[in-house]
């Protein structure tokens, strides 16, 4: 049995560890490290890695993706998840370490943080190459996508495994009076995901207080990206008290 996996029907935690290369980046001297932060994160249980290499280098950089790549050849039951927008950087890497999983985002180059998803069908004829040639290589390719269930059939056409819902609108209304009708959208989109033959991921803005209702209300989410909220617990807690607390956050929304 694969000792990562998690618990049957239960969200994958899938660690973006972007912004602990963005402390390091701050000084030249090589700490903190990205590999070490992996390290603590997987044996604590996560269950994969994810970064986002931006072409600016802002925080995760090509060496940082090939140390990692190098890494999780000894982590076999880790997943390894590269993100990006494939008509910048993100291809070259993708051919290179041919990762278990690649998330499509449409970003800009010099945008702040991803704040949207892919528009179809604007944007499925110069998708459809992108996801056919990673496809080929033996890479999972994911969308990262808008909570819109009708957007949902013609991402699975194009020729994605899976979308990675956007969820900073869900994590805006938590707790408000917006919360409800906000999940029910995303509730929508999931199920339209999953009638499409999609798998289902998740990420942006998720943390321990809002994750459990996320997946207690969107059905089949497979995988869980975290970073931001993530490594700034971690900053208080410690990487492996931090992992093990987002475990168990989700164990909560199967109970």
């Amino acid at each position: 049995m694969n000792p990562l996996a998690p618990a049957a029907a239960h969200c994958a935690l899938s660690v973006n560890v972007n912004k602990v290369a963005l402390l390091r980046n701050t000084r030249h001297l090589g700490i903190p490290s990205v590999l070490r932060a992996a390290e603590q994160c997987l044996l604590a249980g996560a269950h994969g890695i994810t970064v986002h290499p931006r072409p600016d280098a802002r925080h995760i950089r090509s060496g940082d993706v090939d140390d990692l790549a190098a890494f999780l050849k000894d982590w076999p039951q880790a997943e390894f998840n590269i993100e990006g927008n494939p008509t910048q950087n993100l291809m070259d890497f993708v051919r290179r370490h041919r990762p278990h999983q690649v998330t499509f985002v449409p970003d800009a180059e010099d945008q702040f943080t991803s704040d949207h998803g892919w528009t179809f069908p604007a944007d499925a004829e110069r998708l459809r190459p992108l996801i056919r040639e990673a496809r080929d290589l033996g890479v999972r390719v994911s969308l990262f996508m808008d909570p819109h269930p009708e957007a949902m059939a013609a991402a699975a056409e194009a020729g994605a495994d899976r979308v990675e819902l956007y969820t900073e609108t869900f994590a805006s209304a938590f707790g408000t009076e917006r919360q409800d009708a906000v999940l029910a959208g995303f509730t929508a989109a999931a199920v339209a995901a999953l009638k499409a033959g999609l798998g289902l991921n998740a990420g942006h803005d998720l943390n321990r207080d809002n994750l459990s209702v996320f997946l207690r209300h969107v059905p089949g989410v497979q995988e869980a990206s975290i970073g931001h909220a993530l490594i700034a617990d971690a900053l208080e807690l410690g990487y492996a008290e931090t992992v093990r607390s987002y475990l168990r956050v989700i164990a909560t929304a199967y109970v």
